[in-house]
């Protein structure tokens, strides 16, 4: 393993804290963030430079500018001796390396290391000796971390940012737990979550289903920033994705149609769907008692039962002769009183469910099965982005995407129940890309939802959940705490920070770090994906990105070129 020119040497320490480096170089050439690799013995460490500090070997000279009062050449050796600057440095990974090669001590060290075909990476659970080299690491370096572009089941995310050399995150890895995308709104999250669902479809190991609350993803849209035209994973993947237009005759944008459309049928809707949207709807304390009191009488068909009822009273002759005023047959009063439920309640209800009584896209019997095409697309490898259209309203997003959620959960669970227990075929991997993932993983709804299930437990399932949100201070505890790999671009808000960092070894010498990231294209890798956080440059998504991930596509020479190429 070759060694890179050092910029400094390790001067103290501790394995709880980080190590303390001399810089032997100008302080410019090395930035916080900086992946640097310390030589000791057997082992080179991996760590993170999270704090650079000036310092001297006495307050006067750096108080005092010695070069104004000594001639330039005793300035400058005056200063080398008196004045410096620390690095701190966060330790990571150590790979156990062995000996150098050419020493006698190498081929007892192969020996005892025989069956290992690779050096490992470990956990680090000591510490380089004082004075040992710390260098910026090489190409190799991170090849030997993160995997090189050319391996199987590596995607190029991004690269680094003093040297350029690329980072890959391992797409196995990254579909076997849940993940988030975050940043402040304009540093670009769409973007990223573009690139990411790009690799995933490229290299097809998983199928994706993005619920696409702002029209984003399907087709090309133009960048509000640039004007630039971004092109949407249809125009690339063509028939692998298919995009689904909710409501029946939707339109994308008011110009472009869906491949087939997708309508809600009422026997669909659980009064779980309705309790999740209390708040939204802003529904009474007694609503989950009337909703229950709904389905018991009326079973599947509750919601179209309620949405049949009305409001209205009818005159009666009594048994005197006077006329007075009872609750029509078909009302919400005459139900509520025939099965022991509080009237105003109910009423109260049918008046807050008239929201969704409005909605189009939820009929009595859809004109085809849009949920069940949309598992069968997934289930058979295809992707599916759901466009909302111009149902962008926080009740449309809440009721339709947990609607679905729930479903899908349900087929694949039923799925890999049949794939252990009677050997059918194997669940294919899903990724369920949730925006605005705060307005259904928030403290008060988390646990009523698919979403919250989903990153807790259908792991097992092969079900796995991207998340991509500006506040994940907003998202609840207990599903953050779930996320294996975080992707993460500016937060200005300190709770947001804290949020993204939690659960994540030296997170305090990391937040810095992830304060100070530039507005757009750098972002902080970390979490289960990758071995060890680090800040990178992101990759743009721009036709460069297209030839390099797919090939730049071959003009197909006609035949007046062939005739030329011949010599005629």
């Amino acid at each position: 393993m070759s060694k890179p020119d050092p910029i400094g040497y390790i001067i103290g320490g501790s394995l709880r804290d980080s190590f303390s480096a001399r810089l032997v170089v100008e302080p410019s050439k090395v930035q916080e963030g900086s992946f640097v690799v310390t030589d000791s013995g057997t082992y080179r460490f991996y760590g993170l430079v999270t704090d650079i500090r000036l310092g001297s070997t006495d307050p006067r000279f750096a108080d005092e500018q010695t070069e104004r009062k000594f001639p330039p050449i005793i300035s400058r050796a005056l200063q080398g001796q008196t004045l410096f600057t620390n690095l701190e440095i966060l330790p990571q990974l150590m790979l156990e390396r062995g000996p150098d090669p050419l020493s006698p001590e190498y081929d007892a060290w192969r020996k005892e290391h025989s069956a290992e075909k690779e050096p490992r990476l470990l956990p680090v659970k000591t510490v380089p000796m004082h004075h040992s080299s710390v260098a910026l690491a090489d190409g190799s370096d991170i090849a030997t971390i993160f995997g090189s572009p050319q391996d199987v089941g590596n995607f190029e995310i991004g690269s680094t940012r003093e040297q350029g050399h690329p980072i890959c995150i391992n797409l196995d890895r990254f579909v076997q737990r849940s993940s988030g995308v975050f940043g402040a709104t304009g540093t670009g999250k769409s973007f990223l979550t573009r690139l990411v669902l790009a690799g995933l479809m490229q290299y097809n190991k998983a199928s994706v289903f993005v619920l696409d609350m702002h029209n984003e993803y399907g087709y090309d849209d133009i960048a509000s920033d640039t004007k630039k035209q971004v092109i949407g994973l249809k125009t690339k993947f063509k028939s692998r994705v298919k995009v689904v237009g909710l409501g029946a005759g939707a339109f994308i944008r008011q110009k472009q149609r869906p491949d087939f459309d997708l309508e809600v049928a009422m026997k669909d809707i659980s009064i779980g769907d309705i309790e999740m949207l209390s708040r939204t709807l802003n529904l009474r304390e007694t609503a989950p008692t009337v909703l229950s009191a709904l389905e018991s009488t009326f079973g599947s068909h509750w919601f179209e039962s309620l949405k049949n009822m009305n409001r209205e009273e009818i005159e009666v002759e009594d048994e005197r002769g006077k006329i007075k005023k009872v609750p029509h047959p078909e009302s919400v009063a005459a139900w509520a009183g025939q099965n022991g439920v509080n009237v105003m309640a109910a009423e109260g209800l049918f008046d807050k469910m008239r929201r969704l009584f409005n909605k189009k896209y939820i009929v009595e019997k859809p004109g085809s099965d849009g949920i069940k095409e949309i598992i069968t697309n997934l289930q058979n490898g295809n992707h599916v982005v759901l466009s909302f259209g111009d149902h962008e309203t926080d009740l449309d997003y809440l009721l339709v995407a947990n609607l679905i959620t729930r479903l899908i959960r349900e087929a694949w669970e039923k799925s890999t129940n049949e794939f252990r227990a009677h050997g059918q075929s194997e669940p294919r991997p899903l990724v369920i890309v949730l925006e605005e993932a705060h307005k259904l993983l928030n403290r008060e709804i988390a646990n009523q939802t698919s979403f919250a299930t989903i990153a807790r437990e259908l792991r097992k399932y092969y079900v796995t959940l991207l998340v991509v949100d500006q506040r994940p201070s907003q998202i609840y505890d207990e599903v953050m705490s779930q996320l294996g790999t975080r992707i993460s671009g500016w937060l200005g808000d300190e709770d947001d920070i804290h949020a993204v960092l939690s659960g994540l070894a030296g997170r305090e010498a990391i937040k810095g770090m992830l304060a100070r990231l530039q507005p757009k294209e750098e972002v902080l890798l970390m979490g289960w994906g990758v071995p060890m956080p680090l800040p990178i440059r992101s990759r743009r998504y721009d036709q460069e990105f297209w030839e390099q991930l797919m090939g730049s596509e071959k003009k197909v020479a006609s035949e007046q070129d062939l005739i030329k190429k011949l010599g005629f």
